[in-house]
Parts: C-alpha cells; structure tokens; sequence
C-alpha cells in the first residue's frame, strides 16, 4: 500500500539541490518534477539515483512559468535551484505573492542571493575548493583533492531538505509561507569540522596530510588484499587490546616496552608506532583484520568498494537497500539515511514517471499538531522545542547546534565524570593554553545551549534523567546501543514516561543487526560505507578523508528526522545508523555497475597551481567550446594551465567566471574566515562573546530563512552554567535541594 504523503513538492532543481528531491521522497513526499523540453535530461544513474519515486513533467519553456502557477497553489515545497540568474520562482514570487504566501519556498545557489560573487557559478567541485573542503584532501605538495562523489551539492540538498522542513513547520504555527535560501558555498564551509576552527583559535592552517589525522592517530593502513581502516585513539583500551593483538602474534616490536604507555609519548612518535602496525597489516588479509577488530570490540574496518555494499551483512539485514523498478527490470541502489514512517523499509520505488500537464497532486496525510510550547512560542522556527541533548564529540552536538540556532531549547546534559572529548582532550582545545572551557572545537559546536552538568554514574543521576526526559519533547544521543537502557531510558522507557516524546539515536551501524556492538571511528565507518575506496583516485590507493564528514552527514539526517518527527507528531524511535547516512551519501555510486553512464564529452574538473605559497584555483567542467573561448590554440588544457600558474587566483576566477565558466580560488581555514569577500559580506562568521575566551568566530548557519530567521545569540556554555537554572525551571527543584545534590556529587 503506497503511503500517503505528508508534503507535497514541486522540484524545479537541477543536480545542486538534487539530494534534496531524494530525501524527501524518502520521507514519502509526493513529489512533481517540472522540468523544460531544452534542458539535458539527467543520465541513466542520475535519473534512478536523484529522482526515483517522483512523477516528471516535462513542459516548453514558454510554459514553465504558468504550470508552475497551477501546481504551486496547492504545493507544501517548492525547490529551485541552480545559478541565481537561472531561477524562476523568485520572479513569479514576486509577481504575485499571495499564491506563493503558503510555500516553503527554498532556493539553492553556488554562493547565495546576495553578496559581491551572488552570480558566480559553481559546480561540485568548484563549490567543495570555495569551502574548504577541497584544501584538507590530498598529499602534501601536490595538488588538493576535493572529496570524492559530489559531497558538496550532496550537503546543499540535506540542507535544503532541512530548511524546507523548517519552513513547513513555521508555518504549521504562524499559517504563512516563507523563502529560505541556500549557499552552496556555505554548505561546504559548515562542514569542515577543521580548517577554519584551527584559524580561529589557534591562528594556524591544516595542511594535506595524505590521510593522516591530526588529531587522532587513525588512518588507512595497506593489507595483504587491499586496506583497514582504523587506529588506536579514543580510551587506553584502544591502545591496550591492539598491543596485546600485535603482542600475541608476535609482532609488537618494541611498543611493549614501557615508554609505550605513556600516550603523550606515543603521539610524539605516532610514525614509528605506524610503521610496526602497517607491516603487522600488511602480513594478514583486510577480512581478517575487520573481522577480529570486530570481534575484540576496536575501531577498524575494511575499506569496501561501493559495489561490494550489497553484500555487507549489517545493512542487508536492516533493509537499508532500495529496489528500484525499470522497464529493464529491478536495480539496487543505496537506501535512505534512515527509515520514516512514511517509506517504511524495505523500500521499493518505481523510476521517474513521465505525466502530462494536467498531474494533479495526491491527497495529503493531515498532520498532529505541534507540541504546546511551540504553539504559544514566538522566536525562530523551531522556537518552543525543547531538547534533551544528550549527545558529545561531533555528530551529536552538530544536529543540536542546529536545532538550537533555529529556536529549539537544547538542555545539554554533560559532565566531568564522562568527558566529552571535544571539552576535555588538548588536541581539541586548539587554542593555545586553553583548559575545558575554551576548547575550541566545542566553542564551535555547542552555541545556543545550556548545560547541566549530571554525574550519570552516581546513584541518582539516572533517576533525575528519567525527570528530565518526561519534560522535554525530543531526546537525541549517540552513544553505543544499551547505553540509555542502563539508564533505564530505552524507548520503551522513555515512552511510558512521555508518550509524545521523539527518541533520535545516533549508534555507528544502528541498534540492531550483527554488528550493532562494533566501536566506531569516523574512519571506520567512511572505510565501511565506501567513501574511502572512492578516495583512491587513479592509482587506486585509498587515503581516506583527514576531517569528519561523516558525522556531519550523518548530524543533517538526524536533523531531517527530528524535524519529520516533529512535523508527524507523536512519540517514536529513528534508529540512525551513521553507517547508513554516509553509504546514502555516494550518489550513484552503487548504481554504477549495473546501470550505464553516458558518455560525458565535457573537461575537467580541474585543480590548477596559481602564484604564491601553495595557491590553486579550481575549474569546474567545460565543455571544449567554453574553453577554447579563453583558452585558445592547439592545446587549451595547457593554455589554460600557464594562464593560471601566471594570474592571481581570485582574478583569475574572476575571468573565468566573466566567460561562463565555474572557478573559485581552493580556500584554506584562514581564507574562509578573513580573505573571502562572499562569506564576509555574508557575515558567514559572526562572534558571540564568551565569558573566558572572549569574542570568538563561530560557523555561521546555512538555512536562511525570511519569516524566522536564525539566530546565534549564546555561546557554548560552561560546564554546568545552567545546572540550578534548568533544575527549577524543568522540575521545579528548590536551591536546598540542588545545594543538597551538589553535596552527594549528582551535579558535577
């Protein structure tokens, strides 16, 4: 029985804002794709991939804007997409903006609606270098790589899925539509992790490192077959069962010597250290090693083909794969990041299906109303929300970041007795001499919460969970699966104490199936998902990705699914496995083989040396005429080449861009903050005071949104700053009685 739609969405996108289209079908939305009769029509994998499960209308130009008109009447979404001079929506907004008053009507541009580069263009590869993402990829003094399989328009649609979602929901409170738009460039920025926090707080630029992490001693290591991913980072026992590994097969060398031990010594010489596991790795098969670590409970893992998905027995068993019908019959492609209520799994999709001009939308699901707070609150779309954080390091913190800069009320519980590393370990702070309060990873991704600071391993720190849970309306964590139940705050715990409450958890490979208990790493799960095959370029040899994009890619689906659980109402469970969100996150890539391309007569893209100290310029991909028009003669790839290596970066782009063609200078950490005039027009790096540190840049929000727009107006807390605060005004605790837990260390 096909699900009845709770949106419905008219997609006007082109491959910038595809991923967008995707996750809302995952959702279950109806979706009417209008595209012109001149535009290229999306490849074969494109087609299946992007736009699987949505109805295609296919219309002359010249009658675009007035099919348009007839289905945006009783649309939820409208999503366009593509350089600002292309869009027609805004232009029909403004026509007439009562027919477009009821709309979440998002936008998705390269750089965004306003600012001095507003008409610049970007495709993938030019949007990942104009973020920064491209810089961190790569080996050192060879050209940057940017991340394999259209990462950057991959995080554009998340995000437009998400301001969408936040629209929709604004307008379930105050009954009016609104315009939200999307940089690209933006999209990238946010989702660095490093780079631009390392400028700001310790006024340095992280290099390329060929794979290797600066912060954690993980990284790919060569097998006898092909390569594991994995390290020995994180709690002492990380370190401990690898040695007693090595040490039981006799290969240890000298790392069971007692220096050893010390961890700081360790980092210090983290090169001899890799030299004894690689060749312990390279005597045994890549199976072999992911299979035991699995076994041994440490963080390694194989780096899979993206072909080689459909086999793995974690996603199989948790019917992550999507079946696909074609008149060629069934393909499978890569699934959604998690499974919705409305497309429960196994899912099953037909391939786009080509309507006449007289489609009409199905009939939509009528959904609960919002929680009481949100109903009386005034504020940011998400104002009145009240959110039970109970999330650390990156990909928990990330999807409360972001429901916090929208409104929601983020109560994030942490405390000294479990430290977050991005609070308490010095490779995070960056700053220099900064102790926990200033660290500058935690600055960054913690803005706009208050903290109470609960000793979960004392006797009644669980039971004033279970309080707090029953006052809140979402609870999100990521920790290993059976933590909460420990806590006596599983879902079906949860539910009996609120029954409306939305249960987000974030494990590594998700509550159920054979792996459930595995330990992971951000590699491990990029080396598992894919990602990291797809980083072996043309010698093949994988370097992986030295940032964590997949626990923001995984933070925005967690993101998708609160705000779908929010739109639905009512109490449940999104069992996210990160594994999952970054395998949905390869594009077409498990298609590929069963499904063929077309063949592409386009160059590029390209990453080319400009003058100065370790400068590039990325150009995205040209046709030969465009390039002969600024490269002319018997080679333009050479031309274009001197051309670059003798023109300043950003005048060079500038040249580019006057002729049409994609280019931005590749941004490093400190470019994006202080030398971007897109970004800086755009105040995409504003500073919010904080009581030790001072005036501090933080990463600006994405999704801009007219009606009830972001806001970051508080910095990361202090551990515990707003411990009595949130005791009196969530449970009504007497100062007696928060003096009185104090005393029996349940508050530290």
């Amino acid at each position: 029985m096909t699900p009845v739609p709770l949106l419905r969405v008219l997609d006007l996108t082109d491959d910038l804002a595809a991923n967008a289209v995707r996750l809302l079908v995952g959702l279950g939305a109806d979706v009417i794709r209008v595209r012109t009769d001149t535009a290229a029509p999306p490849t074969p994998p494109d087609a299946l991939h992007w736009y699987a499960g949505t109805r295609t209308l296919t219309v002359p130009d010249a009658e675009l804007d007035r099919v348009v008109g007839d289905l945006v009447a009783d649309a939820d979404v409208v999503l366009e997409s593509g350089p600002v001079g292309d869009l027609r929506t805004l232009d029909l907004r403004k026509t007439d903006p009562e027919a477009w008053d009821h709309v979440a009507h998002v936008v998705v541009t390269p750089f965004g609606l306003t600012g001095p580069r507003r008409d610049w263009l970007a495709d993938g590869s030019v949007a990942a270098a104009a973020g920064g993402m491209t810089w961190l990829g790569g080996r050192p003094g060879e050209a940057p790589t940017p991340p394999p399989r259209g990462q950057a328009t991959q995080l554009a649609g998340s995000h437009a899925a998400i301001a969408a979602l936040l629209a929709v929901i604004a307008r379930r409170r105050t009954g009016r539509g609104q315009l939200a738009e999307v940089s690209v460039q933006e999209a990238v920025a946010a989702t660095l992790e490093t780079g631009a926090i390392a400028w700001i707080h310790a006024g340095t630029v992280p290099g390329r490192t060929g794979g290797v992490y600066g912060h954690v001693a993980h990284r790919v290591f060569p097998t006898a077959d092909g390569y594991v991913a994995g390290g020995y980072s994180g709690p002492d026992r990380m370190w401990s069962d690898l040695l007693a590994w090595l040490d039981e097969t006799g290969e240890a060398a000298d790392l069971t010597d007692e220096v050893w031990r010390d961890p700081v010594h360790r980092w210090r010489h983290r090169p001899h250290v890799d030299e004894v596991v690689t060749a312990w790795t390279l005597r045994r098969t890549t199976a072999e090693i992911a299979g035991e670590a699995r076994r041994r409970a440490l963080p390694w893992a194989e780096v899979a083909a993206p072909a080689d998905l459909v086999a793995n027995p974690q996603l199989r068993d948790r019917d992550f794969f999507l079946q696909i019908s074609t008149p060629e019959g069934n393909v499978v492609d890569a699934g959604f990041p998690y499974e919705s209520p409305g497309r429960p799994r196994p899912v099953r999709l037909a391939a786009p299906e080509a309507v006449r001009t007289d489609a009409r939308w199905r009939v939509a699901d009528t959904p609960a109303g919002l929680p009481p707070r949100m109903r009386r609150a005034n504020g940011g779309a998400l104002a009145g929300l009240r959110v039970l954080d109970l999330t650390w390091v990156l990909a928990g913190p990330y999807v409360t970041r972001a429901l916090g800069d929208h409104g929601a009320d983020i109560v994030k519980v942490e405390s000294a007795h479990r430290q977050d590393p991005t609070r308490f370990a010095p490779s995070m702070r960056l700053r220099p001499g900064a102790g926990s309060e200033e660290s500058g990873y935690f600055l960054n991704f913690n803005r706009n919460k208050r903290s109470l600071a609960l000793n979960l391993r004392s006797a009644e720190g669980p039971q004033l969970l279970r309080r707090l849970a029953a006052e809140v309306d979402v609870v999100v964590e990521n920790f290993s699966p059976g933590t909460l139940a420990k806590w006596g705050l599983d879902f079906e715990q949860l539910h009996r104490l609120n029954p409306d409450a939305v249960l987000v958890s974030m494990s590594g490979v998700g509550a159920t199936g054979p792996w459930r208990s595995a330990v992971t790493f951000a590699d491990t799960l990029a080396g598992w998902s894919g990602l990291t095959h797809a980083t072996g370029g043309a010698e093949g040899i994988p370097q992986g990705l030295t940032f964590g994009l997949g626990d923001m890619v995984a933070a925005n689906a967690a993101v998708v699914a609160v705000l779908d659980s929010v739109l639905r109402g009512g109490g449940r469970h999104v069992d996210l496995s990160q594994l999952e969100a970054m395998a949905a996150h390869l594009g077409t890539a498990v298609l590929d083989a069963a499904v063929p391309a077309v063949a592409d007569d386009r160059l590029g893209p390209f990453v080319l040396r400009a003058p100065g100290d370790d400068r590039w310029l990325s150009v995205g991909r040209v046709s030969p005429e465009q390039l002969a028009s600024v490269a002319d003669g018997t080679d333009p790839v050479r031309r274009l080449e001197e051309y670059v290596a003798a023109t300043d970066a950003d005048q060079a782009a500038a040249h580019l861009q006057a002729h049409g063609i994609p280019a931005y200078p590749v941004r490093d950490g400190r470019d994006l903050v202080e030398r971007d005039p897109q970004l800086a027009a755009r105040g995409f790096y504003p500073a919010l005071n904080h009581p030790l540190a001072g005036d501090v840049r933080v990463e600006g929000v994405v999704h801009h949104l007219t009606d009830t727009p972001p806001r970051l107006d508080r910095p990361a807390p202090l551990l515990g700053e707003h411990t009595e605060e949130l005791l009196s005004e969530l449970l009504g605790l007497t100062t007696q009685e928060i003096a009185d837990l104090r005393d029996r260390g349940v508050l530290s």
